[in-house]
């Protein structure tokens, strides 16, 4: 139910809010608050409906388990399950569905800004206990894709969570784990639950007993490389063989069984651990049916930098949970082992090698690093943290608690349940100022990054997007103070206020005719954050969602300075159909263009013509196959590669070429073999080839290589070379 008396005050809020704006405008030019361009902002690219665009979204995380016991009637009754005071953290503690549903009626998550949720898998987990690490509480150890956890809730316990967080303005991501079901142990049954796979209650395969090979059994992996982290299983996880045909089918027939209980996003857990080429089809078929933001998790640790990571951020059609971001932020202000520079260096070099930087998630901490707080630490190296995340570019996502500054090193004391729900803390208190922010100043959600003042232990960087800019000050150094002289800003001539209203010592600057600031000095520990809204005439692209799609699919465009009257939109040279068009969203059809990739452009009716916005048409509904040739005998520095007539294998271009191919695992040398995503029921033409470290290519003797592709489902094909 929605809380009336709660949605009367914040209506009267906003009416005193914009009395209050309009006083604003009457004093001070230029405005230093949101402007009417803004709200109209807030009411098109924000709507809980565009479930496409997540960058001007907070998304906060919640290990469901953990959150809140809002129905004691389905917590585990086997003592070995539940935790009944809190004290087991590797048991079940009884959080829940209905918990977080009175958390979004009570005004917790919407009066603190949020507006989407990240929950547990919600499907059905094993009910074994694992002899290391406890129950399945995370979600993780599947063991029905079709059916919920009923420690969670029941179904309709579901629809209503994705109801009422919908009628917030809150949309509901779920977790999703593909990649296996549970623990299991070769040749004892007795593990666990022995990697048991159900199909809507139906039992299809365990671990030790899988004559249909369900399963990978290839060992665990040491995480050497790619592709041994690919094809042999995480852990003691049983890894499921995607190259199955009624596993990508099963698979495929859960995601959509979700999606059509009405959830607003997917995050994909373990990506670096299943083929690409499958995961890229998988994706296809979500944006098919339902078209959603989805994000996965690739998991880096500290200072690692793994090339693989960026290329499958740009060719899976997902967006990625930006790790980098994660451990650069954390060793800057939560462990001081770096400063501002290298902060910095995270910022561009992140913005050249992601196609999309604005799409990725960042975040501070979660569910499988330290709590980004500990015993013994200022909170202030929370708040700051915080700071830096909701201004900086991504979807900024806070891990349940951190607003409540809760601690613990490793799983599972990083997943304590809620401390409090208090709403006066600064933490949450700062992110109650800054999450509408996002929504009503597109240089939060859209904008470049510019560093404008710059030491070891001060950084002041600017977003820009169109006529929106947003000036940020921090200093982290908790017991020394710098002037600041020399800053120039786009910032229009003024005086601003902190948006912070001095929750971090922020104060008020004077920006001068030239942009020039006036000198100041920025205190220990201070965060000041000024901002200006302004009409953007002229069309700019910030975000489009989905990145990837066939003739026909639905497309969004997000951005400002469209017009109010209808222009056109092209990929290429070719328009496009246009359903519906705003100032600052605009919904088309692909048009009808052979398959690659196209800079989407708008023009408004006037003919302004926006920046481009990369975008790539596939040739027809996707599915994966695995290409094998045997026989390929290479020097060393030579890699296989393959190269065909059709766009997702290169259009016969060997700098497109898919690859390279693997040969240690599923095949061994001289045999090698990669997972593709093609199109369905296609003829392919195409042959191998051979690229040495210095671009040169060998190609496969003799006559194009000829296969006509599946209408769905998987296959296998083997060649000579």
């Amino acid at each position: 139910m929605i809380n009336k008396k709660n949605s009367i005050g914040k209506a009267i809020c906003i009416c005193l809010s914009i009395l209050l704006l309009f006083g604003v405008l009457s004093i001070f030019q230029p405005v230093t608050n949101a402007t009417q361009n803004s709200l109209e902002h807030i009411k098109e690219h924000t709507s809980v409906n565009n479930q496409v665009n997540y960058a001007t979204d907070v998304i906060y995380q919640i290990v469901t388990d953990r959150f809140l016991d809002g129905d004691k009637y389905n917590n585990p009754t086997c003592e070995n399950l539940y935790s009944e005071d809190g004290a087991d953290l590797r048991k079940y503690l009884g959080g829940d569905w209905r918990g977080i549903i009175q958390k979004i009626e009570d005004g917790y998550l919407p009066d603190m800004g949020i507006s989407a949720i990240w929950i547990s898998s919600p499907v059905e987990n094993i009910y074994a206990v694992h002899p290391q690490f406890g129950t399945s509480y995370h979600g993780y150890w599947a063991r029905d894709f079709k059916r919920n956890n009923p420690f969670f809730g029941d179904l309709n316990d579901f629809r209503e969570l994705i109801a009422v967080a919908n009628e917030h303005d809150i949309k509901v991501i779920i977790d999703f784990a593909p990649n296996h079901t549970s623990p299991a142990e070769v040749n004892n049954p007795n593990y666990a639950e022995d990697g048991n796979l159900y199909n809507n209650g139906e039992f299809v395969a365990s671990y030790s007993n899988d004559l249909n090979e369900i399963f990978y059994h290839f060992g665990g992996t040491d995480f050497s490389t790619y592709e041994d982290s690919i094809y042999r299983n995480l852990f003691d996880l049983a890894g499921l063989n995607l190259n199955n045909n009624f596993v990508d089918q099963y698979l495929r027939d859960s995601i959509k069984f979700w999606l059509d209980l009405g959830v607003d996003g997917i995050r994909v857990d373990a990506v670096k651990h299943m083929p690409l080429g499958w995961q890229k089809s998988f994706v296809d078929t979500i944006y098919n049916h339902k078209p959603v933001f989805v994000f996965g998790e690739w998991y880096l640790g500290k200072d690692e930098y793994d090339p693989n990571y960026y290329h499958f951020a740009n060719n899976s059609g997902m967006s990625l949970l930006d790790f980098e971001f994660a451990q650069t932020t954390r060793s800057v202000f939560r462990n001081h082992e770096k400063n501002m520079f290298d902060l910095y260096d995270m910022l561009k070099n992140t913005e050249n090698n992601y196609e999309r930087v604005v799409d990725q998630v960042t975040f501070i901490d979660n569910h499988d690093m330290d709590r980004f707080h500990y015993d013994g630490a200022t909170k202030r190296n929370v708040e700051i943290g915080l700071a830096f995340l909701l201004t900086s570019r991504g979807v900024p996502t806070i891990y349940y608690g951190t607003e409540q500054y809760l601690t613990g090193n490793g799983d599972p004391y990083n997943r304590k349940p809620m401390s409090s729900f208090d709403q006066n803390t600064k933490a949450y208190k700062i992110i109650q100022k800054l999450a509408p922010l996002r929504k009503s100043n597109p240089a939060l959600a859209y904008g470049t990054t510019q560093e404008r003042w710059l030491n070891n232990d001060v950084i002041i960087y600017e977003r820009k997007f169109g006529n929106n800019i947003v000036l940020v000050a921090i200093n982290r150094n908790l017991s020394q103070s710098y002037s600041i002289t020399g800053l120039n800003t786009k910032l229009p001539e003024g005086y601003y206020y902190d948006e912070l209203d001095g929750l971090l010592s922020g104060k008020s600057i004077t920006v001068n005719p030239d942009g020039s600031v006036n000198q100041f000095i920025i205190n220990p520990g201070e965060v000041s954050i000024w901002q200006f809204a302004g009409e953007t005439i002229t069309p700019l692209i910030g975000q489009v969602g989905p990145i990837m799609g066939q003739v026909g699919n639905k497309v969004t465009i997000s951005g400002v300075g469209f017009g109010d009257k209808k222009g056109t939109v092209n990929f290429g040279e070719i328009d496009a159909t246009i359903i519906s068009w705003t100032n600052s969203v605009i919904q088309i059809e692909i048009p009808s263009v052979p398959a690659g990739n196209y800079e989407i452009t708008v023009s408004s009716e006037g003919g302004e013509k926006s920046n481009s916005y990369n975008f790539e048409v596939l040739t027809n509904k996707q599915i994966p196959v695995r290409f094998v040739v045997n026989n390929a005998y290479t020097s060393w520095g030579q890699n296989v590669y393959l190269v065909g007539n059709v766009h997702e294998l290169g259009n016969w271009d060997p700098n497109r070429a898919i690859g390279p191919f693997f040969n240690q695992v599923v095949y061994q040398y001289p045999t090698w073999y990669l997972d593709i995503s093609v199109p369905a029921d296609t003829t392919l033409e195409f042959k191998f080839i051979k690229i040495d470290e210095s671009g040169n290519v060998i190609w496969q003797s003799g006559l194009n290589r000829v296969y006509t592709t599946p209408e769905k489902g998987t296959d296998t094909i083997y060649f000579e070379w």
